[in-house]
């Protein structure tokens, strides 16, 4: 049996890096074993992906040098940020520059970086339909990712850019989930219109990430868009009153509305709807469920994720 390649895989604990691990050390016959990089390697989450068999390494992105130790060695890297942590574009782009600088020092052969469009290249700052936020981003979660692309390609490193979508799981841990509103009905509250919405079950974009590393060289230097599904808000609701077994509408509301919530990124998240909808075509263009699918045959569709999971949804 030749020896595995090593998978190093930064966020391991995260949705899309835990994801990966397992997709990883469940194909037991497949050419590659996980590397778990994770602050904590004494968390739960660790545990459990070492009790499947990954190598659990402590690495934090803010030090270059621990990254560097963690990729040495391997033969691909999963480099991911996580904005809600910090709310900072500014720490994202740093952390990335040190991932890219890492993957090189390392000689790794094939980079994914989970990144999401610049905005402001459709959205310029000068356009007031949209306020800017941080005083230089229109969608600082989707912009510093965006233009952190670059320092993997300035570093010369191989890297495939993955554009993932709208994570269903919002709807159990970002508030994003069916509300009953002052009739005690049940609604999703979107400002998306009649647009569709590009979304995926995060376990899939582990295991579509997987998919890619096992492509390899033929998409090194490609962007590749995946989702589960595209759907209307009011399809959604559909889907959802079919699984609950109880009525649940699509509450529309206006994008300055949605920014005006409350909860932390509030405003980012609503200029985030902003862009999906006022973009529709430009963002469910690069997002398909057919390439996903390609690179894992188990793609779960909506209906399928909420026979799983509608049970942890929360519903008051």
């Amino acid at each position: 049996m030749p020896e595995k390649k090593v998978i190093a895989v930064v966020g391991a604990t995260g949705a899309q890096g835990g994801g990966l691990v397992r997709a990883i050390m469940n194909d037991k016959g497949g050419p590659f074993t996980a590397r778990a990089l994770t602050r904590d390697v004494n968390s739960a989450k660790a545990k459990a992906l070492a009790a499947l068999g990954a190598e659990l390494v402590t690495a934090n992105v803010d030090d270059l040098e621990s990254m560097k130790r963690a990729f040495a060695g391997a033969h691909g890297a999963f480099c991911v940020t996580f904005f809600w942590d910090h709310f900072s574009p500014e720490k994202e782009i740093a952390e990335a520059r040190s991932m890219a600088q890492a993957a090189k020092h390392a000689g790794v052969a094939h980079v994914i970086w989970s990144t999401l469009e610049d905005t402001r290249k459709w959205v310029p700052l000068s356009d007031n339909r949209m306020p800017t936020l941080q005083g230089k981003y229109k969608v600082p979660h989707f912009d510093g990712k965006g233009e952190a692309n670059a320092a993997f390609t300035e570093a010369g490193v191989p890297t495939t850019f993955l554009l993932a979508s709208f994570y269903w799981e919002n709807m159990i841990y970002f508030g994003s989930g069916p509300k009953k509103g002052p009739d005690g009905k049940l609604a999703i509250t979107f400002p998306m219109g009649d647009q569709k919405l590009a979304g995926i079950a995060a376990e899939d974009i582990g295991k579509c990430a997987y998919g890619i590393f096992k492509k390899g060289r033929e998409l090194i230097g490609k962007t590749i868009g995946i989702a589960g599904e595209q759907l209307t808000c009011a399809q959604m609701a559909a889907a959802l009153t079919r699984a609950l077994g109880r009525e649940v509408r699509y509450h529309d509301v206006p994008p300055e509305v949605f920014r005006g919530f409350g909860f932390p990124g509030a405003d980012d998240v609503g200029n985030m709807f902003q862009f999906y909808r006022d973009f529709a075509k430009v963002v469910n263009t690069a997002r398909s469920p057919d390439v996903a699918r390609s690179l894992n045959p188990a793609l779960q569709t909506f209906d399928a994720w909420l026979a799983e999971n509608k049970g942890r949804i929360p519903l008051e």
